[in-house]
């Protein structure tokens, strides 16, 4: 990401008067951050990322990692040099779904880079050996106010327990309303099995029967996700199983729950196991449901992935095995009673299943409503159970909030005139504390009289949930705005004291050489003056190279698009860093054609010739040697295999020189970084040439590439189009 600001920033060189006009004492100074040194205001800045709660993660214009707090840290170690493009990979990303791998376009942040706006987009990270954890993202887009593209920003808040906890509430009532709606002991496991497979997003659920000779567990139905093929799976699987076989026999051989978290690494000769592993099913859970200390049946469920144990949704599923094994050994009960006592007997059971409050009203001639039955369970909604004798549905009408009676009176009203109706309001419980209500009704005539069946759930927390949700949003687009507000500041700082050294450094030069010019100079003191020159002169090139850069990520830098002659501008560079390949008996050569026309801006080549150059020259040892060959190619355009071949001017320069490791090749071109074989040869340099040299290139439309030389040092390749396709301005 530059660090530079726009132009008419680089040209204003007033200078930072630190005693200029300061906020107020007891509110907070705009200005304070650019008063402080870069360290300190980079250590700052550093800090207050660390300090998110939120994982925040840049990039620049490249597509390059810039950002990376120590939230998101905790979740992947930093790679060094990370690139969009590797960001799927290195940290396992998938879509929501949890099964669909994200491909490097699709990754937030190269969607944001790419112009995107992502608000509250779930993406799943899952590494190898560990349980994945769901991130909501929030991408944007970083530009200057003049359109300018310096990168792209996301912040990733983790919402695992928060989606946790809603998917095993979606279980629960999944699997409550299948058993409210079930009219056998069969369709209410078979229900159960397709709520929890469905709520849970797995893909495959049984549920099997004890017979009544207790000699043998069988199937008495399944649930398959849909658009999933599992037939091949299917055709395996037996109706019958002896105690001991397959996930249900082991289950209820063993009265236990059986957790098998990856079927390929258990040694155990499963049935269908071959099958599962073929049709894509990784993991098998086995859960008894029981009556008492009987086993009345067993549900089974496969999924697509590694399913890790998991205790919190070991006991939900316990907890659901408890419903289907009340459930069922009632209905069984029912079955042996009279018609009437049989009815009455399932819908109590049923009421017993579930938490919501169950309740019947009668709509009387006169338009008011009066209780005829309520369940146990309206003390939850209330706060403590209703006095003796309470009629509900006055209870109810009398405690709505005054800001949903208006609501409260046209779901009454609908019920009233026989429709179905569902409402959610807020209720002054008889413990003064308020709860959010979902209210279903639907109406029901026996004879001449209006009754209404009823459901009351408290949904308070999902309500929570939500606000709790609107807050988060609120404060990421909060600290986004801050974000953004850093980097400005930041870029202004670098352009401001960029720009206010380069008339210091000029004034040190130009006195440096007026000293030279004296002839009373003793030879410490011209040697004072040589080393002052020369320094300043490298803190001058330093300042020159940072401007390039700054520009040529604005667009501000004018690239003069002529024809030339690469050949002779090779031929003149050469010349000009012959007198250093001399001083260290470095032998430099060429192979040059005539003439090697082509449209280019030859002041920047030149500048190109003298980086990749000088670059050969000083990191190789003395009586090495430095190769430069040059010609044209006619290749394919990799972009467009549409278009006619293109023609390309093709440089090379070869140098036994102390080489770069293979592993830092792909991070050569960017800022600032240096070969760890420089380093450690101390060899001095910026790591701001070789940019410089992409970015000219790159406004070419050419690319250039490095590589490991044949027998050690390193060989730079620059391809130029002879006629660019478009002229950079």
């Amino acid at each position: 990401m530059s660090v530079m600001g726009t132009q008419s920033e680089q040209d204003d060189d007033r200078p930072l008067d630190s005693s200029g006009p300061r906020a107020p004492v007891g509110q907070p100074d705009p200005a304070a951050l650019t008063r402080m040194p870069p360290e300190r205001q980079q250590t700052f800045l550093a800090t207050l990322l660390d300090s998110l709660a939120s994982g925040v993660v840049a990039c620049d214009a490249e597509g390059d990692v810039v950002v990376f707090n120590q939230s998101m840290r905790q979740v992947r170690p930093y790679i060094p040099g990370l690139h969009i493009r590797d960001i799927a990979v290195a940290f396992h990303l998938y879509a929501a779904d949890g099964h669909t791998p994200l491909q490097p376009r699709q990754v937030p942040l190269a969607r944001a880079l790419a112009g995107e706006r992502i608000d509250g987009e779930q993406v799943i990270v899952h590494p190898p050996g560990r349980h994945p954890r769901r991130f909501a993202v929030t991408g944007r887009p970083i530009d200057t106010p003049d359109g300018q593209r310096l990168g792209a920003l996301v912040v990733l808040d983790d919402i695992t327990e928060v989606h946790r906890a809603g998917v095993l509430a979606a279980a629960q009532h999944a699997v409550a309303q299948a058993l409210a709606d079930a009219v056998s002991a069969e369709q209410a496991a078979v229900a159960v099995v397709a709520a929890v497979t469905e709520a849970l997003g797995w893909s495959y659920g049984e549920y099997w029967q004890v017979s009544a000779d207790q000699a043998a567990i069988v199937r008495i139905g399944s649930w398959t996700a849909p658009r999933r093929d599992l037939s091949a799976f299917l055709v395996s699987r037996p109706e019958r199983m002896r105690p001991g076989q397959g996930v249900a026999g082991i289950t209820w051989a063993g009265g236990r729950a059986m957790w098998i978290s990856d079927l390929a690494d258990d040694p155990r000769a499963i049935i269908s196991k071959p099958q599962a592993l073929q049709a894509g099913l990784r993991a098998a859970i086995g859960l008894p449901v029981r009556s008492g200390h009987q086993i009345l049946g067993v549900l089974t469920f496969f999924t697509d992935t590694v399913q890790p144990a998991d205790d919190d949704l070991t006991m939900l599923l316990d907890g659901v095995c408890a419903h289907v094994g009340r459930y069922v050994e009632r209905r069984r009960a029912e079955e042996l009673a009279v018609a009437l006592a049989t009815s009455r007997r399932h819908f109590e059971q049923v009421i017993a299943q579930i938490t919501d409050n169950v309740w019947t009203a009668e709509v009387t001639p006169g338009g008011s409503t009066r209780s005829v039955y309520q369940s146990q369970n309206a003390a939850p909604l209330f706060g403590r159970p209703l006095p003796e004798g309470a009629d509900l549905a006055e209870v109810m009408a009398r405690r709505v909030h005054s800001d949903d009676q208006p609501a409260y009176a046209a779901f009454t009203q609908a019920l009233g005139r026989g429709e179905r109706a569902e409402i959610e309001c807020r209720i002054r419980g008889l413990d003064e504390v308020t709860r959010w209500i979902w209210i279903r009704a639907t109406p029901r005539r026996d004879g001449d009289r209006l009754f209404i069946d009823g459901i009351s759930t408290d949904v308070t927390e999902r309500h929570r949930l939500a606000e709790q949700r609107e807050h988060l949003l609120a404060q990421q687009q909060q600290q986004v705005r801050k974000l953004r507000e850093m980097d400005r500041m930041k870029d202004e700082l670098m352009a401001m004291v960029t720009h206010e050294l380069r008339n210091p450094i000029g004034a040190i030069r130009g006195y440096a050489e007026m000293l030279a010019d004296d002839a009373d100079l003793t030879p410490d003191q011209q040697t004072f003056v040589d080393v002052i020159d020369r320094k300043s002169a490298q803190l001058q090139r330093l300042v020159e190279d940072l401007l390039d850069l700054a520009r040529l990520d604005s667009g501000q830098l004018s690239i003069d698009i002529r024809p030339m002659d690469l050949a002779q501008l090779i031929r003149q560079t050469l010349e000009d860093h012959r007198p250093a390949a001399q001083a260290k008996h470095l032998t430099l050569t060429a192979e040059l054609p005539e003439r090697l026309p082509l449209r280019a801006d030859p002041l920047r080549l030149r500048q190109v010739l003298d980086n990749l150059l000088s670059n050969a020259i000083k990191y190789t040892p003395e009586k090495g040697a430095v190769t430069l060959t040059a010609g044209p190619v006619t290749g394919d355009d990799s972009e467009d295999r549409g278009r006619a071949p293109c023609a390309m001017a093709v440089l090379t320069i070869a140098d036994t020189g102390i080489g770069i490791p293979p592993e830092q090749y792909e991070h050569l071109f960017s800022r600032f970084f240096r070969a760890s074989t420089a380093k450690d040869a101390g060899i001095k340099g910026t790591g701001l040439g070789l940019a410089i040299v992409r970015a000219i290139v790159t406004a070419h439309g050419g690319t250039v590439t490095a590589a490991p030389r044949t027998g050690g040092g390193t060989v730079f390749t620059v391809a130029l189009p002879v006629e660019p396709s478009a002229r950079p301005s």
